[in-house]
């Protein structure tokens, strides 16, 4: 077995240079999946024509397969609200999903878009925006319960307003980004990107669970070491210290659990950036909303997002690299912040926005992983990660509403569920993983219902492909500019 204490730096360097090595490599072959998908129906897009020669170019022939035109508007698919199966199941689907996003601090999109889909029977794009709605009312409930709460181990609030800080502007400018993609993506290139993105985030959590598991194991050992050498301490102590996670003096007092009112615990500055923002950019998307489509205004208002986003985070990662601000929750006295690091950071801020709008997953599903690589304690890591995320899907819902895309009595029906599910896995599953002290339990689970739901989703969408190619139907990109609700 790999012991890591008596790995030295450079080890520890290639194994890490290894791993993303591979994880470069695994996401360049489901790039190149969803290219010879693309590749597969231009080669069987029947021409419009009997009589028609055949195309020999074939990027020519892409071009046309892709080509940009109002044959066939998009139709949405919104069922009748009434009590049926379908709404029970997917109201205990959803309200676990919930739960369980809560408590990892991913959202719960990657279970609440299949259960849209598949269970209740809205159609993709519609599931996209009904499911930010249901991430919007989780992560609203998770932060009301964390935004009390300290840091497991520093005097701080347990949600980094400086790491929001710097990435919750690029995640706003990233949805923005994403809601348009997803009018014009067609409705099976949204499901092919479904796939792919719920196989590399089931994957991911499956790699991170196992890591979480092995650190739970040797910190279990560790703990039984130190019981057997410390023979002040008892058992009782030790069991009650790991089951619930708070250090405990021998008079049982907690350690660095200073308790603070709320106004204390909550950073105002970074918060009320963090509120001019997202005001900002929503004044400037219900402007949009009443100017012409791809009118000189329309573009204008799309860009003026740019300064606004790109300013705020570009303010905090020049004071993180000045080192006038730290990222306090590493516990890191000292933190050198390089130019590109920062860049690199941004950039994912963006991504993760993109595909969280594009898709209906939650910010979290990136943000979440790429916190813990920073080094970021878990803990903080779920709770600031949620908070993020309570700004860029609030913002996808005020856009998806402007286009109109969810019906609102499922959408306030389905947030509700979410808000109440948010609440009791705050507290009842969160006690549930102290008692047992494997948190990693959590993760395991949830990968293993966003692999479900990507090879569910894969299957439908599999056959739906096949359907529209056999009815010879329209399958390319929308054109944004003539699209209407």
């Amino acid at each position: 077995m790999l012991n890591w204490r008596k790995l030295d730096i450079s080890d520890r360097t290639m194994l890490a240079a290894r791993s993303k090595v591979w994880w470069l490599i695994f996401t360049a072959i489901t790039m190149i999946g969803f290219f010879v998908v693309v590749s597969a129906l231009v080669a069987a897009e029947p021409s419009s024509s009997p009589n028609q020669a055949p195309e020999n170019n074939y990027v020519r022939k892409a071009f046309k397969f892709l080509e940009l035109n109002n044959r066939q508007r998009y139709e949405h698919q919104w069922p009748d609200m009434r009590f049926c199966w379908q709404i029970v199941v997917g109201s205990v689907l959803g309200f676990l999903g919930a739960a369980f996003g809560s408590v990892g601090g991913v959202g719960g999109g990657g279970i609440f878009v299949p259960m849209l889909a598949l269970i209740i029977g809205f159609d993709p794009k519609s599931s996209t925006a009904i499911s930010k709605c249901m991430i919007t009312g989780a992560a609203a409930a998770t932060v009301c319960y964390n935004i009390r709460q300290r840091h497991p181990t520093l005097e701080l609030p347990l949600i980094d307003y400086d790491l929001a800080l710097l990435f919750q502007p690029m995640l706003v400018l990233g949805i923005s980004i994403g809601v348009g993609f997803n009018v014009i993506f067609a409705d099976w290139m949204i499901t092919v990107l479904l796939i792919i993105v719920f196989i590399a985030m089931s994957t991911k959590s499956f790699l991170k669970g196992i890591q979480t598991w092995k650190k739970e194991t040797i910190k279990k050992q560790e703990t039984a070491r130190h019981l057997e050498l410390n023979g002040e301490l008892t058992q009782h102590e030790v069991t009650t210290e790991s089951k619930e996670g708070k250090p405990k003096s021998s008079h049982g007092v907690h350690l660095l659990r200073l308790q603070v009112s709320l106004i204390e615990n909550i950073c105002w500055k970074e918060l009320g950036l963090l509120v001019v923002v997202w005001i900002l950019i929503l004044a400037l998307q219900i402007a949009k909303n009443y100017s012409t489509t791809c009118s000189v205004e329309y573009w204008v208002l799309n860009f003026l997002q740019i300064p606004v986003t790109v300013g705020v985070s570009s303010y905090e990662a020049v004071f993180l690299y000045k080192g006038r601000r730290k990222i306090a929750s590493k516990g890191d006295a000292v933190a050198n912040w390089r130019v590109h690091k920062l860049v690199i950071y941004c950039g994912f801020g963006v991504l993760a926005g993109v595909l969280g709008g594009m898709l209906g997953l939650g910010g979290g599903f990136i943000l979440g992983p790429l916190f813990l690589e920073m080094g970021i304690p878990p803990q903080v890591s779920s709770a600031t990660a949620t908070f993020a995320m309570l700004f860029s899907a609030s913002m996808s819902v005020v856009e998806y509403y402007l286009l109109k895309r969810f019906p609102i009595p499922y959408a306030l029906y389905l947030a509700g569920v979410a808000t109440i599910a948010a609440f009791v896995g705050q507290h009842v599953v969160g006690k549930v993983i102290k008692i047992m002290g494997r948190s990693s339990i959590i993760i395991f689970i949830l990968a293993g219902m966003i692999f479900g739901s990507a090879i569910s989703l894969g299957g439908l969408g599999i056959a739906k492909m096949i359907k529209r190619i056999e009815r010879k139907e329209y399958m390319g990109f929308e054109d944004i500019c003539s699209y209407r609700p």
